[in-house]
Parts: C-alpha cells; structure tokens; sequence
C-alpha cells in the first residue's frame, strides 16, 4: 500500500525497486545493531571486571586522584613467605602496561604504580599481578 496515496500497488517494476530498497535499509539497520551489541557488551563487560589479587596479598586498586591515565595497587602481603606483585592497568586504545615489581616480606605492604599513554581512552581495568 503506498502510504502517501492510500492505493494498492499492483506489482510492476517500481514494486520490486521499492522491495529492494527496503531491504537493504532493515540490512544496513540490522548490520548497525549487530555491530553495536559487542561493543557495548565489551565495554560493560570490561569495566564491571573485578580486579584479580593473588593469594596472600590484601590489595587496594584505583586511579590516580587528579589523572585519569595513572593507576596503582597498594598491596600488604599477609601470608608467610615473601611476595612479588605488580599492577597491569588496560589502557584502551593505547597499549596496557605494568608497574614496577614490588617485592614485599610477610607484613610488608608497597605500591605499584603504572600510568598509560595519554593518546588512549585511558583507564579501562586494574589488575594485580603475581
């Protein structure tokens, strides 16, 4: 039915460009969707990731105050044999880095500090690594 005229079309050529028309419109609609989803799903799925401690190690995770591109894991190791830890931090579109190695007795606690390249989206995740 022509929306514009309110009559029935009876087929004929124009009938089969206006089918071909549609079609690519709810395929170029549908593509669109689909791309979005990962993205979206990615996104949320990397920012509600908890930060993974090793065992022994009661960590703090965070970004740094006043930049958003410095992150850092203030760690104590509370088991009985010494320890070795360092932050990774996932940068975005910059690639991710790690912090300096911290190696902490048992009572000991430090910092690892890592900062990613200012050319990305900065922060996405902060991890502790063994």
């Amino acid at each position: 039915m022509n929306l514009f005229t309110g009559t029935r079309s009876t087929g004929g050529p124009a009938a089969g460009k206006r089918s071909r028309s549609a079609l690519r419109a709810l395929a170029a609609t549908a593509t669109a969707a689909a791309l979005a989803v990962p993205f979206t799903a990615a996104t949320a799925t990397a920012s509600a990731a908890p930060a993974a401690i090793p065992p022994g190690l009661s960590c703090d995770t965070g970004k740094h105050a006043i930049d958003d591109y410095t992150g850092f894991a203030l760690c104590r190791n509370n088991g009985s044999q010494t320890q070795v830890f360092w932050v990774h931090l996932v940068c975005g579109w910059s690639p991710d880095v790690d912090g300096d190695r911290v190696t902490l007795r048992p009572g000991e606690s430090g910092q690892s500090t890592a900062h990613c390249g200012s050319l990305g989206t900065g922060i996405g995740e902060i991890h502790v690594r063994p």
